[in-house]
């Protein structure tokens, strides 16, 4: 099992990406042996010193002998201090933490992103044992360079959407229904912003399809201690999306997600 003790590490490189709202940040390996793709690490520069005591939940997008490799959004003051780190800068991180993504080895698994949500996805698709059974669909309102898709070279279809108007909302929920509907006998894996997750998780039910969600809850400690990131499941209980999650069934969910 693995060890989730708190690790310092160096940053290797940070890199933004086009636009400049999202950036790539590469930390030396942790020596995670049996991490797996839906989980997060919680990551907290030694810079931030006294200003901002809590730790940021990240998605692990990555991770082998080359290094952990992080997506990140600027959403607010941490991230933004976090993609002023250069190499040799020292961060405190513990994980990895939470829930990963089912692997069927077998059936097709469509793969959902909303945005900075196909970071997970990265390294589910490296993992898979049969990638060729993979069809990923990419939703962004950024411009698609923002959204490095190398790692899916070797899957079996990458799809993109990019969304402009309300217009173009209209016709993405559209393709997601068409998608989804041609993965009802396989697997429906979704990650992205709540509204996102809740379109697909209504297409899923309507088709039958069995899925998956990666809730993108606020979180302080990653480890179940604070209550901050508590959702309803589907009996109506509160429970802690950093050790219950972040990926559920859909129908472990309450109906509001």
């Amino acid at each position: 099992m693995e060890h989730k003790t708190c690790r310092m590490l160096r940053v290797r490189a940070l890199k933004e990406l086009s636009g400049g709202e999202q950036y790539l940040l590469t930390l030396d390996d942790p020596g995670f042996s049996s991490w797996k793709p839906g989980q997060f690490v919680m990551i907290r520069p030694v810079s931030f010193g006294l200003e901002m005591l809590w730790a940021r939940p990240i998605s692990i997008a990555m991770c082998d002998e080359s290094g952990l490799v992080l997506m990140v959004r600027r959403a607010g003051r941490g991230t933004e201090r976090m993609a002023r780190l250069a190499p040799g800068d020292e961060v405190a991180l513990w994980g990895p933490l939470g829930t990963s993504f089912t692997t069927d080895r077998e059936k097709p698994t469509l793969l959902l992103a909303g945005g900075i949500g196909v970071a997970p996805f990265w390294g589910y698709a490296a993992r898979h044992p049969r990638p060729e059974n993979l069809h990923l669909l990419l939703g962004h309102t950024l411009p698609l360079d923002a959204f490095p898709l190398d790692p899916f070279a070797g899957i079996g279809q990458v799809e993109t959407f990019y969304q402009r108007t309300m217009a173009d909302l209209d016709a993405f929920v559209a393709l997601l229904d068409e998608r989804v509907a041609g993965f009802s006998g396989g697997l429906v894996l979704a990650c992205g912003p709540t509204p996102f997750l809740r379109t697909v998780r209504r297409l899923a039910e309507k088709h039958g399809a069995r899925c998956q969600v990666s809730l993108e809850n606020r979180m302080a400690c990653g480890i179940g201690a604070c209550l901050g990131c508590v959702v309803k499941d589907a009996a109506g209980n509160l429970v802690q999306s950093c050790t219950r999650g972040p990926v559920f069934w859909t129908h472990d969910l309450s109906e509001e997600m």
